[in-house]
C-alpha cells in the first residue's frame, strides 16, 4: 500500500493559482497565504495534518519559501515522526525547493534519531557538495547520533576534530551531548574534565550539564562527589536545581539507605516550589522495593495519586519487582493483572520482573507460561529475559532446556552478553557438566569473555566441586599465563578445592602466596582453610590462624564455629581455645546455646 508521502509525489497539479490576477491582488494574496501558512503550521498536532499541508504547499505556484517548508519539517520532527520528516525532505528536493543549512540540519537530526548516523554523515557530504557550510546544529545532531548508537570513541574523534580544525564553535549543546555520552559509559572523570574545558573556553555550563554529571555520579554510587558538584552548581555558579537534579540525588541517597537525608532533600525541594514528578516518585518506589520495603513503596504511590501524578508502567514494574524479590508472587501477579485495568500495557521490563520472581521461587512452569505469553503479545524478549529463564532452567536441573533456549537466543538475533555466558557456564558446572562448560569456554577463543576473571572463577569452582582439582590447577595457571590477576575469590575457590581433596600442603602454599601476590586473604579464606584443617583433623596451624584472624579483625562464620564446637565437644581440641573463639564470634551468633554451655 502506498503511504501518504509517496502519494504526494504522484498527485496532479490541480491547485495552481490563477495567473490572471492583477499584480497588486497577487502580492496581497501571497502575503495572506504566507501568513495563513505560519498559522496552520503552528496548529499541527498530528502527522495527517502535516502531510495534507505539505501536499497543498507543494502544488502552490510560486512555491512557498524554504523557511515555510523548514517550519513544517520542524513540526513533524517535534511530534517524533522522523521517517516521515525525512520523506518530506526528499520531496522538497524533488520539487525543487532550494534546501538550506536548516533543512539539512533537520534531515540529519532525523537520520541520527533513527539510529542512521551513517546516512547523517552522507547528508553532511551533500552539504559540502551544495556549498552549504555546516553549522553547529548539524554537528550537534551528528554527535548526538553517535552517542545514541553508543559510538562514543567516534563521537570523541568528531568533537576533537571540530575544535582542532575550527569547523564550528562548540556551544553548550555540543558539550552537553559529549558529556551525556561519557556519562553513559560511567566515564565521570572525563565528563568533569570536559565541564572544566567548557569554562576555560567561555562556554557557560547550564542545568543540563550539571544534572547529567550529577545523575551519572549518583548511579555509580559516588554520592559525595555528586553533592560536591551540586554545591558548586548552586553556590558558585548560581544555577538553580530542577526536578531532574533533585530526583537523581534523592535516588542516589536511597540506594545507600540514607532515608533521612532523602527526606530532607524532598522537603528542600518542596520549599523551593519544585514539585516531585512521576520520575521522582518512581525513583522512590524503586528504591524502597529494592530494600524490600514494599509497604512504603505502596504508600509513595498513594501519595503520588493524591497529588495528581499518575503512576506509569515503570512505577508499577518497580512495585511488581519488589514483591517478586520478597517471593510474594501472588501479590505480584495481582498487581500485574490490575495494570491493564488502569489503561497501562505491561512491557518487557514488567514481564522480566515476574519471570525473575517465578524462577527465584523455582516455579519454572509459570515462568515458561509468562515467556510464551509475552511473545504471543508481540513483545520481543531481550537479553535479560533469556538470561533469567536460562538461569531458571539450570536451577531446577533442566540443562537440555537451558541449552536449547541459549541456541534459540542466537537464532532470534539476541546477542548473549558476558552475563549470559557466566550463567551458562555456572549452570553447567553446578549440574556437574564441567566438561561441557570447558568446551564452551574453549569455543570462546580469544574473546573478551575468555579473559574474564569471573569466568575463570566459575570454572575453577565447578572443577573443584566435582573433585577435578587438576583441571582447576590448569585453569588457575592458565589465567596467570594470560596476565590476569587472581582475585580473593579465585584463591578461596582453589584453597577450598585442595582442602576437599585433602591436599592441605597445596592449600597452605597457596594461602601464603596470596599476601606475596598483593591479594591479602579475607575472612572467607581463613574460614575455608580452617574448615579444611578441622575436617582433615590437622590441628597444627589452627591456633595461629585464629590469632591472625583476631589481629585482622575478622570473624568466624556459623559453619566454621559449629565445627570448632563439635571438635571441642569430642575432645579433639582443648577447651582453652574457647577464649580465643569468643573474640571471633560475630554478634548475631553470641546467643548460640552450644557456645554458652561451654563458657
Amino acid at each position: 500500500m502506498m503511504n501518504r508521502t509517496t502519494f504526494i509525489k504522484f498527485r496532479g497539479t490541480n491547485f495552481f493559482l490563477l495567473h490572471c490576477l492583477s499584480s497588486f491582488q497577487f502580492v496581497t494574496h501571497t502575503a495572506s497565504l504566507h501568513s495563513n501558512l505560519s498559522s496552520l503550521i503552528h496548529k499541527i498536532t498530528n502527522l495527517n495534518d502535516a502531510l495534507e499541508l505539505f501536499d497543498e504547499m507543494s502544488h502552490r505556484q510560486p512555491l512557498p519559501s524554504v523557511v515555510k517548508f523548514n517550519q513544517l519539517l520542524t513540526a513533524v520532527t517535534k511530534i517524533k515522526h522522523f521517517s516521515s520528516s525525512l520523506d518530506l525532505f526528499k520531496q522538497m528536493c524533488a520539487i525543487g525547493v532550494p534546501v538550506d543549512k536548516y533543512s539539512m540540519s533537520i534531515a540529519i537530526k532525523c537520520c541520527c534519531q533513527l539510529y542512521r548516523t551513517k546516512d547523517g554523515f552522507a547528508l553532511l557530504g551533500c552539504c559540502f557538495r551544495r556549498a552549504i557550510s555546516p553549522n553547529v546544529y548539524i554537528y550537534n545532531a551528528l554527535l548526538d547520533g553517535l552517542v545514541l548508537e553508543d559510538k562514543i570513541l567516534e563521537a570523541e574523534m568528531l568533537f576533537k576534530k571540530l575544535i582542532k580544525q575550527k569547523l564550528c564553535e562548540p556551544d553548550v549543546v555540543t558539550y552537553n551531548t559529549m558529556i551525556k555520552g561519557l556519562c553513559k559509559f560511567s566515564n565521570n572523570v572525563t565528563a568533569v574534565a570536559l565541564l572544566r574545558l567548557m569554562e576555560q573556553n567561555n562556554c557557560k555550563p547550564n542545568i543540563v550539564t550539571y544534572s547529567t554529571i550529577i545523575d551519572s555520579l549518583c548511579k555509580d554510587k559516588l554520592i559525595d562527589d555528586a553533592f560536591k558538584l551540586f554545591k558548586e552548581m548552586v553556590s558558585d555558579k548560581g544555577i538553580l536545581p530542577n526536578v531532574i537534579t533533585y530526583t537523581s540525588l534523592i535516588c542516589g541517597l536511597c540506594k545507600f539507605g540514607r532515608w533521612d537525608d532523602a527526606s530532607k532533600l524532598l522537603k528542600q525541594m518542596e520549599d523551593e516550589n519544585i514539585s516531585p514528578d512521576v520520575k521522582t516518585f518512581t525513583a522512590l518506589v524503586d528504591a524502597f522495593c529494592k530494600e524490600g520495603k514494599v509497604e512504603e513503596a505502596e504508600a509513595v504511590i498513594n501519595i503520588m495519586i493524591e497529588r495528581g501524578e499518575v503512576p506509569n508502567i515503570v512505577t508499577y514494574s518497580s512495585l511488581i519487582d519488589g514483591y517478586c524479590l520478597r517471593g510474594e508472587m501472588i501479590k505480584a501477579r495481582e498487581i500485574f493483572d490490575s495494570i491493564t485495568l488502569r489503561g497501562l500495557v505491561p512491557d518487557v521490563v514488567t514481564y522480566n520482573s515476574l519471570l525473575n520472581g517465578y524462577c527465584k521461587n523455582l516455579n519454572i512452569e509459570k515462568a515458561e507460561q509468562m515467556f510464551h505469553e509475552m511473545t504471543v503479545k508481540g513483545l520481543k524478549p531481550n537479553v535479560v529475559t533469556y538470561n533469567t529463564i536460562i538461569q531458571g532452567f539450570f536451577q531446577v536441573g533442566r540443562c537440555v532446556a537451558a541449552r536449547k533456549l541459549f541456541d534459540e537466543m542466537h537464532a532470534q538475533g539476541e546477542i548473549p552478553n558476558e552475563c549470559t555466558y557466566g550463567i551458562v557456564l555456572d549452570g553447567l558446572c553446578n549440574n556437574r557438566q564441567v566438561e561441557e562448560a570447558l568446551s564452551l569456554f574453549h569455543l570462546m577463543g580469544d574473546s573478551k569473555l575468555n579473559s574474564d576473571i569471573v569466568v575463570y572463577n566459575i570454572l575453577i569452582n565447578g572443577a573443584g566441586k566435582c573433585g577435578n582439582v587438576d583441571i582447576a590447577r590448569v585453569l588457575f595457571h592458565g589465567l596467570i599465563d594470560k596476565g590476569l590477576q587472581p582475585d580473593v575469590r579465585t584463591y578461596n575457590v582453589m584453597i577450598s578445592g585442595f582442602c576437599q581433596e585433602g591436599q592441605l600442603g597445596e592449600a597452605k602454599l597457596l594461602f601464603l602466596k596470596m599476601e606475596e601476590s598483593g591479594c591479602p586473604p579475607d575472612d572467607v579464606t581463613y574460614c575455608v582453610l580452617l574448615q579444611g584443617y578441622l575436617k582433615n583433623r590437622h590441628y597444627d596451624d589452627v591456633e595461629m590462624l585464629l590469632q591472625e584472624m583476631d589481629d585482622r579483625g575478622y570473624s568466624l562464620d556459623a559453619s566454621t564455629l559449629s565445627l570448632f564446637i563439635d571438635h571441642i565437644a569430642a575432645g579433639l581440641l582443648d577447651r582453652s581455645m574457647l577464649k580465643l573463639l569468643g573474640k571471633l564470634v560475630p554478634k548475631e551468633l553470641l546467643n548460640d546455646p552450644r557456645l554458652c554451655d561451654w563458657e
